[in-house]
This record gives structure tokens, C-alpha cells and sequence, in this order.
């Protein structure tokens, strides 16, 4: 018996892989690419509008009024709603409205086609009254002026408006008129959500609250006894296990750009809940507490007050249907996410943290940087720079040494201190449950004070008058709400969040617009930022430099899941850094050539930069000699270096790890990375998975620049190489 069942699980497990590979044969848009065009067009004799790229499509019902009754996958058939929801909700001066939907559905367990016609639209609700069609519109300005990867910008694709107005038994709404707006996106599968009022009244309205999304999701998974959590995730920098298990049983992925507080959107998510569907009364949890319905929508507020004439847009939800259960694909999927919709997480300069700001120092790091080719200087924490002096002279001094930078052709930049601090407590945000200064870091100044509005003039100012090419910003806007009532950018509590957030994505917009690149510890890289921590802990730069280098490894490892290798820095900490006295430094680096090298090497060859910190890049002609090799080395291979990563196995100390970059678009498509962590030499057969390389039969292998050698592939799509790793060692293949 048991025999028979596990010839069973084996059989479903084969056909399960063998559906799946057979879905993406003839149009895998990870790999060949599927650059179909976007399609809008009226079915069912004028019913139903559609909006589809060949990959997803979302269908809406027109009449009685306009509802999404169908969100699916086009290449896997998986259909994404099983009811019928409003298109959003909104509070507006104290009482809630649907958008759109209908009613009547009699079970949401699922939607039968033939219940459509009698669902009813509610008279409560904005109504549907037309909509228009048009390009995408970028909603940010990019002015690139530094190495970034091949992308199209903006995204190409169509841009879909569809108009409500106020329902005719609400006449204190007469005037307010509501659209509900979608992007979708050639050769993707992700549609971009947003909402935008106009008051069009003759007097001041309040939107307390707006829900920008509502699905009612079909379920992958359901538990007859178990009870999920539905608790919001404002200031819960951790995962909830229950969210996390659903989130990874669902193909359907939600992020926004309204996030912080967080190095990935799991933790940085502020918008997007699971929660309980009271409309699914037949649901096979006893409690009907399963989280089957998505929202996504304020976590608190908005509070934004509009005037007669004006507008309010909110946040962005971006939603994506993933074709696969496979981690690695569903990561290749956000990365790509990523590259098509915030291409400036490419630009991926090689960066010298400066521990000081003296203009000896500075000078002598550009000449550094110079003849290494590294191309950028951060003046770090701790180096003495403060952005916030704009006294003239201290401009005119920071302008020579950055004008000196720039003539040997370097980028050069500053660390500033956001939040993690107190403006004293006439700024600061006030914790609404003490009504003192308090925040999540302890204490923050909140941005819509006097102190806010004279922080972001001083850093404008000081990048434009010194040229300042960079800005590192620490302890980012986090989310902290604030109660006080005499701060002039908010009224009170209800608006302080949205408003501060508002005032930190205008300045990095306009940081975008003027090329400025932007290291940012939170998840801004919708809102422009660069980007963000690959994710470690800073104390345990402290440990022993050998063990610092696998810990590295790990990190990039885990951290490149979900992020391009460009849009997640690490730390190389030269000098010592949190302790651990001279085991921990790198610094003599002439002494210390191996670990230097290797972290270059490692960090070069996953496609990631990392915050070199200490006073100089080369102490003697050999490690100058080293550096200059590393950084060659990977200029030579950058494009397929910053290429995304097939993961082969995790550093765990005790066995050969590595990495495989894949670009089916480059004539180098494939890049592998292998390291020995051991003591012993490593000799043995290696396997290369090469299916995202776009290699279909045979690949052609160098090794370090050696001979080529061809291997056929075999079913899996694979290769098998033999490798020779000294102990400690590296090495690294080029696939043609």
C-alpha cells in the first residue's frame, strides 16, 4: 500500500512538471520573451470590457454597473476571481461608498458565467459611466546618466480609465467624480492599479479612508479548523507565519508604492491584507475565518483634505499572476517586475564608502578611484559631512572637492541621517498613544514641520550647488503617524502619515528627475530610489574576516530572490566596524589580500555592489594591482554579471556553493560562480541548470577564460561540468 502511494505521489509529481513545462514551451516570457500588445476591446456585444497582453487578462462586466468578473492567466487558463467585488471603496467626509460592483451573487465559493445577467448593481454605489484608453504614462521622470541594464522606459503598454460618477440618491456627493485607473504592460504579467477623485463641488471633502482594490480571490488552499491571523501589519517589521503560508500558496502577488519600513515587500508592505470574505458563507473553514479576500488599501488614513477644483491620487497596487508554484521562477518573475517598471534599480555603480570628509581625503579617494576604476565616492556616516549646512562657504568648499571628482570622472556623494533622531520636541512626531515624542526609532522628526520643510530645502539646495551626485539616505521616512496639530504640512492625526509619505516620495522623484542616485534602507524604489540593503545584520561585520566572507555569500544568496543584483548593496567593512579588534579588519589591506580579493570577487560576481567603508581603496602596488584586476574583471562581464541569478546551492561551510547568472539576450548567457568554503580541494561533477540561459541543445563552457569546451544538454535542460576547486578557492565559467 504504501509502495502504491508513492508511485502515486511520484506519477502526479511528473505530470504536475511536465504541465507546467509543457504551458511555457512555445511562449515562456522569462526566457524568450512575449511582446504581444496590449488589447482593449468591448465583447459580448458590449457586456464585458477586456484589457489583455497575451499573458493576463482582466475582463469587467459594464452593465448595470462595471465590475471585474474575470482575472486570469492566459498561458496556465488559472482564473483569479471566484466573486464579484466592487472596483474600490472610499470614505469620504465620514460615510463609505462602493465603486462599481454588483450584487446578488448566491455563492462565493466560485462564479458561474450564467449568474452575471441577474447580479444587480446597487444603488448606493458610484456608478460606471465610460471610459477611455491611452498609452502608459511614466509616473515618475528618469534622467539616467550612468550605467543602467537594457531596458525600455517607459514601460510600453496601455493605460485604461474607466469613470464613475456619484449615484444620483447621494446629492451631497453631486460633483465628485471618481476614476479608477489600470496599466498593463507588454511582455509582463502585471497590472498597475491606482484611484483618482475630483472635487468638483463648491466645497472642502475628506477622504478618510480608500480601498483601492477588492478580490475576492479563488483559494488554493483551505484548512477546515484553522483559524488564520488577520491582524494589520502597521509597524510589524516581521512576517506573520499565517500571512507568509497563504502568501506562498497563492500565485497571485500584490506589492504598492506606498511602502517602508522594510528591506523587501514582505516586510515593507503596508497596503495589501488577506482577510476573511463575509460574503463566503460556504467556505470549508469552520469558522469562516480563512483569509480568501485581498485588499489593498490605506494602513491608515488617508485623511487628505481636497478642495473645490482639486484632485486626490492615491497609491499604486501592483499586482502580478505568477504561472508557477516554483520558488525560483516566482523570483525571476518579481526581479523582472522590477526591471520593467523601476529600471533605475539597474544602475549598479562601484562605490568607495570614504570614512572622511577632509578635502585631503576626498582628493586622495578620487585618485583612487581613478586608476582602480571605481566610479563613485559616498562620504559615509561618521565622515563629518552634514548636507544640512548651506552656508556659503561650506558649499563652496564641498563644490571644489566635488568638481575635482568629477574632472578625473567620479561620481561623488554624502551620507544623511533621515530618522533615528530628535529635531527636538516641537518637530518631532508625536506618538499618538502618549501624546509625547515617540516614534518607531525612538524618536523622528516628522516631515511636515518647520523642521521638515527647512531639511528637504537645505539637501536640494546642497545638491544643486555642490553638484553632489548621491545621496545615501539612513532611517528613511518609516511610517511614524503623528498626533500633533500645530505642524503646518498636516492638520492632525488622521493625515500625517499619508502627508509625510507624500513629502519623502516628492523629494525622491525629484531626486530621479535630477539624476541623483539614492541609497535608501527601505523599499522607495517605486518612488525612485536605486537601492536598498541586500539584507544583513550590521553586527556581524564584526566577526572574524573569514567568517564575515560566507556570511556574505549568504546574504547575496537570499537576498537576490527577490532583487536584481543591482538593487541590493552590501558592506565590506575595511576598518572596523560594531568591534572585533584586528580578526574582523581587512585593513592593513596589503595584509589581508586574500579576504579583500575574495570579497571583491564574490560581490563583483553575483552583480553586486557593496559599501567598501574605510579611508582608501589600494595601501600598496600589489593591492592596487589586485583591485584593478577585480574591477576589470567585472566591467569585462557586466552585463551578464548584473543579469538575475539562478540559485544552485546556499553557502553552508561545508560544500561547494554558487550562483548562475542567465540572460537569454547576451551572447554570454550564462555566468556561474563556484566557491569551496572548505579546507580540501574539491574535485567532482557540477551541474548547471541552463533552461532561463535560453540554451536549447548545446552550450559552449569556458572556464577562467580557458579553453572552450561544448556539452550537449540533457531533457532537463542541463549540463554537466567538471570542476576542480583549490581549498578557500573560486572559480568561474562563461556559457555560450
Amino acid at each position: 500500500m504504501n509502495n502504491c502511494r508513492r508511485f502515486i505521489s511520484i506519477a502526479c509529481f511528473i505530470l504536475t512538471i511536465t504541465f507546467q513545462l509543457s504551458a511555457f514551451a512555445e511562449r515562456d516570457w522569462l526566457v524568450e520573451g512575449l511582446n504581444e500588445p496590449v488589447t482593449i476591446d468591448v465583447l459580448d456585444s458590449g457586456k464585458t470590457l477586456s484589457i489583455s497582453n497575451g499573458l493576463i487578462e482582466r475582463t469587467f462586466r459594464l452593465h448595470p454597473n462595471l465590475a471585474t468578473i474575470s482575472f486570469r492567466h492566459q498561458v496556465t487558463e488559472d482564473e483569479f476571481v471566484r466573486g464579484v467585488k466592487p472596483e474600490a471603496q472610499v470614505v469620504i467626509n465620514g460615510a463609505t461608498y462602493e465603486i462599481g460592483g454588483l450584487k446578488g451573487q448566491p455563492n462565493y465559493a466560485y462564479l458561474e458565467q450564467d449568474w452575471i445577467d441577474d447580479l444587480t448593481a446597487s444603488p448606493d454605489a458610484f456608478q460606471f459611466k465610460g471610459y477611455s484608453t491611452g498609452d502608459c504614462v511614466p509616473p515618475l521622470e528618469w534622467k539616467q546618466k550612468r550605467y543602467a541594464g537594457d531596458t525600455n522606459w517607459p514601460a510600453k503598454g496601455k493605460h485604461l480609465t474607466l469613470n464613475f460618477q456619484s449615484p444620483e440618491n447621494q446629492l451631497s456627493l453631486a460633483g465628485i467624480e471618481l476614476s479608477v485607473h489600470y496599466e498593463l504592460y507588454e511582455g509582463i504579467p502585471v497590472l498597475n492599479k491606482w484611484v483618482e477623485i475630483q472635487n468638483n463641488t463648491d466645497a472642502d471633502i475628506t477622504i478618510d479612508s480608500l480601498t483601492v482594490e477588492i478580490l475576492a480571490v479563488v483559494e488554493r488552499i483551505s484548512e477546515v479548523n484553522l483559524a488564520r491571523s488577520t491582524k494589520p501589519r502597521q509597524f510589524q517589521n516581521h512576517i506573520d507565519p499565517n500571512d507568509l503560508a497563504l502568501i506562498t500558496n497563492s500565485r497571485f502577488h500584490a506589492q504598492s508604492d506606498y511602502m517602508f519600513c522594510g528591506m523587501s515587500y514582505l516586510s515593507a508592505d503596508q497596503t495589501n491584507y488577506w482577510e476573511p470574505d463575509p460574503d463566503y458563507a460556504t467556505q470549508v473553514n469552520y469558522d469562516r475565518t480563512w483569509p480568501h479576500l485581498f485588499t489593498s488599501r490605506y494602513p491608515y488614513g488617508p485623511g487628505a483634505h481636497v478642495a473645490p477644483g482639486e484632485s486626490f491620487t492615491s497609491f499604486r497596487v501592483i499586482e502580478l499572476l505568477h504561472d508557477s508554484d516554483d520558488k525560483e521562477r516566482r523570483g525571476l518573475a518579481i526581479r523582472k517586475l522590477h526591471r520593467v517598471l523601476t529600471p533605475w534599480v539597474t544602475e549598479n555603480p562601484i562605490m568607495l564608502h570614504l570614512r572622511y570628509s577632509d578635502s585631503e581625503s576626498i582628493r586622495n579617494a578620487v585618485d583612487q578611484c581613478a586608476e582602480t576604476g571605481f566610479e563613485m565616492i559616498v562620504l559615509s556616516f561618521g565622515s563629518g559631512i552634514s548636507m544640512e549646512n548651506i552656508d556659503p562657504e561650506y558649499i563652496a568648499r564641498f563644490k571644489a572637492d566635488f568638481d575635482y571628482a568629477h574632472s578625473k570622472g567620479i561620481e561623488i556623494g554624502a551620507y544623511s541621517l533621515l530618522s533615528s533622531r530628535s529635531a527636538g520636541p516641537e518637530h518631532d512626531v508625536i506618538d499618538p498613544k502618549t501624546g509625547k515624542p515617540g516614534a518607531y526609532f525612538g524618536n523622528a522628526p516628522c516631515l511636515m514641520s518647520e523642521w521638515g520643510d527647512r531639511y528637504f530645502h537645505n539637501l536640494k539646495t546642497f545638491i544643486k550647488e555642490t553638484g553632489c551626485d548621491l545621496l545615501e539616505h539612513d532611517g528613511s521616512y518609516p511610517g511614524d503617524p503623528c498626533a500633533s496639530t500645530v505642524h503646518p504640512g498636516h492638520k492632525g492625526l488622521a493625515d500625517s502619515q499619508w502627508a509625510q509619505h507624500k513629502r519623502i516620495v516628492d523629494f525622491y522623484e525629484w531626486c530621479r528627475a535630477e539624476g541623483v542616485y539614492l541609497n535608501v534602507p527601505d523599499l522607495y524604489v517605486f518612488n525612485g530610489s536605486n537601492k536598498i540593503a541586500m539584507g544583513y545584520r550590521e553586527t556581524n561585520w564584526s566577526l572574524p574576516r573569514e567568517q564575515q566572507v560566507i556570511h556574505s555569500r549568504q546574504h547575496i544568496y537570499d537576498g537576490t530572490f527577490l532583487k536584481p543584483p543591482s538593487m541590493g548593496w552590501m558592506f565590506v567593512p575595511l576598518v572596523e566596524y560594531h568591534g572585533g579588534g584586528a580578526a574582523a579588519t581587512i585593513e592593513p589591506l596589503k595584509d589581508h589580500l586574500d579576504t579583500y580579493e575574495t570579497f571583491l570577487m564574490q560581490n563583483f560576481g553575483a552583480g553586486v555592489q557593496a559599501c567598501y567603508r574605510g579611508p582608501r581603496i589600494y595601501d600598496a602596488p600589489e593591492t592596487k594591482e589586485m583591485v584593478i584586476r577585480s574591477v576589470q574583471f567585472y566591467k569585462k562581464y557586466r552585463d551578464i554579471l548584473d543579469s538575475d541569478i539562478i540559485h544552485l546551492h546556499r553557502p553552508d561551510g561545508r560544500n561547494i556553493d554558487g550562483i548562475l547568472h542567465v540572460n537569454p539576450e547576451l551572447k554570454n548567457k550564462g555566468f556561474a560562480m563556484l566557491f569551496n568554503p572548505t579546507t580540501e580541494t574539491v574535485k567532482r561533477t557540477y551541474t548547471l541548470p541552463l533552461y532561463y540561459a535560453g540554451i536549447e541543445s548545446k552550450a559552449k563552457v569556458s572556464e577562467k577564460e580557458g579553453k572552450w569546451k561544448t556539452y550537449s544538454l540533457n531533457q532537463k535542460q542541463e549540463i554537466e561540468i567538471p570542476i576542480e576547486i583549490e581549498p578557500r578557492g573560486m572559480t568561474w565559467f562563461v556559457i555560450q
